[in-house]
């Protein structure tokens, strides 16, 4: 199986080249939006939209009049045009909202490098600008074929290398499974009884920030002092997501090499979000951590069982297969009519394995107590 890899690297640009990055970005942005004022205009006038290769068409025009856009390579002018036309994809078929114009004063500059990307050693190849000097974190594996160059709002610059590599189809014994329920208590719950802590490094963070933040709202709007005001909020939100990013790689690599199967919920997080627990669960990164189960999983050929999210995991009786409707969130501990005493978390982990390992073609597995059960009729009472 042919699948694709992202490495993202710090650079380390010269004054020259940062400005000839920047330059980059602008121009990417000002395709883009003429691009989108080009549409709009003409569905304005004929009713009908345009398409990607005749917006391509006059682009080249364009360029014949605006010299300073000979500076910036083709292709990456050409890729800002194919975004939009996706951007209008994913509206008419309702998986965004209609595509708004680009500004300058966002919170990433970015632009990408569809071919002709080139890696030495410690050097990455961009056309129009030379060899840029990055931190190599890591080896590159697999066939380099894309390449975005993009500055977060504290002003560093990154690249994000895609490379393409083969991966062999191995079968795997299903055996070492485990099953992961999570939440906001603990981050993660493991079948196997472990217990993940959950860091909630927003919640750290949250009066550092509510400092920086007052010393922004005073400071007058276009001075230098507010421009370093907020770069100074920025500082404090990027020192947060990068140890909550930090924290969930490890927690999953850590998982995915040491499991064959992982089974967990499909969760609703962008429901989640517009809950009254939408900042404890926007700061856990549930999302972010199933994100990157799925594609560490894919790259050691092992296996990710989700199930349906409404799966009664909690509620289930992991040795009787009874449902207890009766049971609430503040209910930490629950004893069932047959007996049985279970922590509300490590009996949804064991549920959400028994039901995960039916998906993915395990027909029997084992209970609480040691008996062979076929879980497909767990619960059915």
């Amino acid at each position: 199986m042919v699948t694709r890899k992202v490495y993202k690297y710090r650079l380390e640009p010269t004054s020259e080249q940062e400005h000839k990055l920047s330059c980059n970005t602008g121009a990417r942005r000002f395709a883009f939006n003429w691009g989108l004022a080009r549409r709009k205009e003409h569905y304005k006038t004929t009713g009908k939209s345009l398409s990607y290769n005749r917006q391509a068409a006059e682009l080249t025009e364009l360029k014949k009049s605006e010299e300073w856009m000979n500076n910036v390579d083709s292709q990456s002018l050409q890729q800002s045009l194919k975004d939009l036309n996706k951007a209008f994809v994913n509206f008419f078929e309702h998986r965004a909202g209609f595509p708004q114009f680009k500004s300058r004063k966002g919170r990433t500059q970015s632009f990408r490098v569809p071919q002709r990307v080139k890696v030495n050693d410690n050097k990455v190849y961009c056309p129009k600008i030379g060899w840029l000097k990055f931190r190599k974190s890591q080896e590159i594996e697999g066939t380099t074929k894309s390449a975005t160059f993009k500055k977060d709002a504290t002003g560093k610059w990154f690249v994000c290398i895609v490379t393409e590599q083969e991966i062999p189809d191995v079968q795997l014994p299903i055996p070492e499974a485990v099953g992961l329920d999570l939440g906001l208590k603990d981050f993660a719950v493991l079948s196997t009884g472990e217990r993940v802590e959950s860091p909630k490094f927003y919640r750290q963070s949250e009066r550092k920030l509510a400092s920086a933040q007052r010393v922004l709202s005073r400071r007058k709007k276009g001075s230098n002092r507010r421009r370093k005001a907020k770069l100074r909020v920025a500082v404090v939100h990027a020192k947060t997501r990068n140890k909550r990013n930090d924290f969930l790689h490890k927690v999953s690599t850590g998982i995915v090499s040491r499991f064959n199967t992982i089974c967990i919920e499909d969760l609703s997080v962008k429901g989640l979000a517009k809950t009254k627990l939408a900042k404890s669960v926007c700061d856990a990164g549930w999302g972010e951590f199933c994100r990157q189960l799925a594609y560490k999983v894919l790259w050691s050929c092992k296996r990710l069982s989700k199930i349906n999210r409404w799966f009664p995991s909690s509620k289930l009786c992991g040795v009787c297969g009874e449902i207890n409707k009766n049971l609430t969130l503040s209910d930490r501990e629950w004893t069932c009519s047959c007996g049985a005493i279970h922590d509300r978390d490590w009996n949804a982990a064991w549920n959400i394995l028994v039901e995960g390992l039916v998906a993915v073609g395990h027909t029997e597995t084992l209970n609480f107590r040691g008996a062979c059960v076929r879980p497909a009729t767990v619960g059915s009472g």
